[in-house]
């Protein structure tokens, strides 16, 4: 390890071991030799010739294939230094180990030629790892929903206590923002094309010298190419790019699941300091160097952390593709090779942090119950009342003993820090007739849940259940992080 330098947490915390191979040089540089490969046995196959002499033989393709992960490194390295160009410097190290095919590696082909379509290939990639493990995400979330549809929790708007759900219909609402989430992932996995080869401002004007003019054959070229590297097509047209707007739709892709984990995170952290639920801890974690009994939402914080690192990430591409000028400019390489492969790392991060939580999570019923319980005889008041007036009694006159009532319960539990005195308020007072054993018979909180446990299941059938069927697979994917 080295310790006297800058150190991605990126790689030694946060991303998986595949995902970092997925934009690893390795990889990278194995791709760029395929698309040589791909782009020579293309030239070979439509016949390219000079004097009825085929430029390029299967002895050449094959030497090629040779040599595709064994990458001399340091070649490459030396060469740079003398001139000053990644690609160049790799077409020279490809030809020392393939000295047959040294004069054709490349032939046609502009720089964008390996960079811009390893990069398409390395995105699907990542975004097949993206898939696999959100996919496995919502199975959890879907089990989790499950086993909980029928436990009647507070639910909250303005963080203020409101009409009961149930611990499983919340679990589906951070559920079906994923689900929306996949769809808009395989949408625009689905759209990815190749660039191909176009040339250095996409007229593919070289291949018009290669091939004297024959438009056919020339037609043929980037569908031939496509297809050796697993693409239905390419990009109809482009500049010497393809178009910077795909990085964008891609990490737009990312920011949205972010934003999808990070509300799930803020909500468990909640849910954490009202000790009603909380995020696995493990037996020998330290939550605090000063207050040892602490158990802090640490992953579900790191969640939200590197969430907010990915929605904001989101806007480098957006600007990068609006600034691009004309054909091509060079101000968006940097930017490219920082802002696309972290946001994957950072999503994997998350994803993965997102399965370890939701795998482990622990419910406390009996918290639950006792706060929906102190809670559940202001929400209660409606059937109250409704029992009353069967009992005899007057609505109107009804509603407004319970509006004082309840003013007067709420004075002592915000007031006094006594317990909801509310039901014994209404026992005491005649009008409505009522017992409190009558009354405490009411406070059966599944009473108060409405359809929750319904929704639950009809959205585990009919949504959740298509996606696990399809994905089959798929699943499984379990999580192992650093913390």
């Amino acid at each position: 390890m080295n310790t006297d330098r800058y150190i991605s947490p990126l790689s030694e915390r946060y991303a998986s071991s595949k995902m970092q191979y997925i934009f690893s040089p390795d990889m990278k540089f194995s791709t760029w030799r395929r698309l040589w490969i791909a782009l020579a046995e293309t030239e070979m196959e439509l016949g390219l010739s000079e004097n009825g002499r085929p430029v390029i033989t299967q002895e050449m393709i094959d030497e090629m294939k040779a040599h595709v992960t064994d990458i001399n490194y340091e070649v490459a390295k030396e060469r740079e230094k003398q001139v000053r160009h990644d690609v160049m410097s790799h077409v020279y190290a490809y030809g020392q180990q393939c000295p047959k095919a040294a004069g054709i590696i490349h032939l046609g082909a502009t720089s964008c030629y390996v960079g811009d379509n390893t990069d398409l290939i390395v995105m699907r990639e990542a975004l097949s790892l993206v898939h696999r493990k959100l996919v496995s995400l919502i199975a959890e979330l879907a089990k989790f929903a499950d086993a909980y549809k029928n436990l009647p929790t507070l639910a909250f708007t303005h963080f203020q206590p409101a009409q009961p759900t149930t611990v499983g219909k919340r679990a589906t609402l951070w559920a079906q923002e994923f689900v929306m989430d996949l769809e808009d992932l395989e949408y625009v996995t689905g759209s990815l094309k190749l660039l191909g080869s176009k040339g250095t401002t996409g007229t593919q004007a070289s291949f018009l010298e290669l091939f004297d003019g024959d438009q056919e054959t020339i037609d043929r070229i980037d569908p031939m190419i496509a297809e050796k590297m697993g693409f239905a097509e390419c990009y109809a047209v482009s500049g010497q790019t393809y178009s910077r707007k795909v990085d964008t739709r891609v990490v737009n892709v990312l920011a949205g699941i972010a934003a999808s984990a990070h509300k799930m995170s803020n909500d468990i952290r909640l849910l954490q300091h009202l000790k009603e639920v909380e995020e696995p801890f493990e037996k020998n974690q330290i939550g605090s160097s000063a207050m040892a009994y602490k158990r802090n939402p640490m992953r579900s914080e790191r969640i939200a952390s590197l969430s907010r690192y990915v929605m904001i990430d989101v806007l480098n591409p957006a600007v990068t593709s609006a600034t691009q000028w004309f054909e091509r400019t060079l101000d968006d390489s940097a930017n490219k090779r920082l802002s696309v492969p972290e946001a994957f790392l950072a999503v994997d991060g998350i994803l993965d942090l997102c399965l370890n939580v939701v795998d482990g999570l622990v419910v406390y019923d009996k918290v639950i119950t006792k706060h929906l319980m102190a809670e559940l005889p202001f929400m209660a008041t409606e059937n109250i009342m409704m029992d009353a007036v069967k009992n005899g009694g007057n609505r109107q006159e009804l509603h407004e003993k319970i509006r004082k009532l309840s003013m007067q319960a709420g004075k002592a539990v915000k007031e006094e820090g006594k317990e909801n005195p509310l039901l014994q308020l209404i026992a005491a007072d005649p009008e409505f007739n009522l017992t409190i054993e009558e009354l405490t018979a009411a406070m059966e909180p599944s009473r108060y849940v409405g359809r929750a446990p319904l929704q639950v299941e009809k959205f585990l059938a009919q949504v959740v259940q298509p996606v696990l069927d399809q994905n089959r697979d798929e699943l499984g994917v379990t999580a192992d992080i650093t913390v």
